[in-house]
């Protein structure tokens, strides 16, 4: 991948730079000991009533100094260096083009949507006066309080968690309660959890027992081994960090618990956890090279490339960006499309639509699945949505 071959080339330079200001260091501290070492033989011969011939002393002191060839120790590397970082420019203009604007199609946007999609952005990043300021130039001051108003109420409940108060975070998980345990989230319970382990730590045993008899109890049936690993806690009141659930008390857990809060939290918003503009960017940057060198491909070809419904050529996205099922079909070897989508057939197995349409003649006549000898009439092949 081209980011390695760049990371690689710029760990070149910044091992030739340190090995230069070493070197260079080195020589500066040669060249100061020399002159130190002059400065006190002048020095002594002062306090006494030696003469001193300076004009020796001093040629001396050349002579070692070019001896030494410092200004020829700190060229080497230095020429070493230079090479390093003009290889590495080369590579950054090779890799990233600055004219970026090849890669670009002119199509519609509805500005409003774009706009919406920047101003949640910054919301949802808890950078509420820029996403303010932002909606008031564009000229849609009256959506902001709209858009905003759910993730004040998220970085509210965050903030708090960061000073290990829970109670936000609580009444927040009981007034949703329903709706998380639909979602399948046990939230609730890893709330309380944290709760409990805090009311152990800063109380009595019988503070945290009352605890937990309250608000894990209704978690016992579903979640027993939990339980019973905090009600082993209660065995080590005082000093829990030396217990076996010392991992109970690691910073991290809150970090995972505000993490978790806040995935939530925008799942019940009918919103991803990651910001759509900063996926759409990260992707972005991750296939801009290879579209890139397809324009450059297509140069001359600029009416094709704007016409064209994908790509002709296969622009690989790491997993972390694949949110769709991608099909190819078995008999073509062609990955489905809007006009070639994936089609159920009645025996279970799936082709894409052309390949039914030509072993079927156009539907006027059954054929064979080519995995099994169920004998298929296209007009009952149903299409697939991923």
């Amino acid at each position: 991948m081209e980011l390695s071959t760049i990371k690689e080339a710029f760990d070149r330079v910044t091992k030739k730079q340190k090995l230069s200001c070493s070197k260079t260091q080195e020589a500066i501290d040669q060249i100061r000991q020399e002159i130190e070492s002059v400065l006190d033989t002048m020095q002594s011969v002062n306090n006494t009533d030696r003469e001193l011939d300076y004009k020796t002393v001093l040629g001396e002191l050349k002579a070692s100094l070019l001896k030494a060839a410092p200004l020829t120790q700190m060229e080497g590397t230095q020429k070493e260096l230079n090479v390093a970082l003009n290889k590495y420019g080369k590579l950054l203009e090779k890799y990233f083009n600055p004219d970026i604007s090849k890669a670009y199609r002119n199509i519609d946007i509805d500005i409003h949507t774009l706009n919406q999609i920047i101003a949640n952005h910054f919301y949802r990043q808890g950078l509420f006066e820029i996403g303010d300021n932002f909606m008031n130039v564009v000229g849609e001051p009256e959506s902001a309080a709209i858009m905003k108003s759910p993730f004040l109420e998220m970085y509210r409940i965050l903030e708090a968690m960061q000073n290990h108060n829970l109670e936000p975070a609580l009444n927040w998980a009981a007034s949703i309660c329903d709706k998380l345990a639909q979602n399948g989230s046990d939230i609730v319970l890893k709330l309380h959890t944290m709760q409990f382990v805090k009311v152990l730590q800063n109380g009595s045993r019988e503070e945290a027992l009352t605890y937990a008899r309250t608000h894990l109890s209704p978690f016992a049936s579903s979640h027993m081994t939990e339980i019973q690993k905090l009600m082993g806690c209660l065995l080590w009141t005082g000093k829990l960090d030396r217990s076996p659930y010392h991992a109970l008390l690691s910073p991290s857990n809150w970090d995972k618990l505000a993490e978790e809060l806040k995935m939530q939290f925008c799942n019940l918003l009918g919103q991803s956890y990651n910001s759509p503009l900063s996926v759409t960017v990260a992707a972005g940057v991750q296939v801009l090279p290879a579209l890139l060198k397809f324009m450059n491909v297509m140069a001359g070809k600029k009416h094709e490339w704007q016409s064209m419904n994908q790509l002709p050529v296969p622009v690989e996205l790491d997993s972390e960006f694949q949110f769709h099922s991608i099909f190819v079909c078995p008999v073509s070897k062609e990955q489905a499309t809007e006009d070639n989508p994936p089609m159920l057939m009645a025996c279970g197995h799936v082709l894409c639509k052309q390949s039914i349409l030509k072993m079927s003649k156009n539907s006027t006549k059954v054929f064979k699945c080519p995995y099994c000898p169920f004998d298929i009439d296209a007009s009952q092949c149903r299409q697939l949505y991923f």
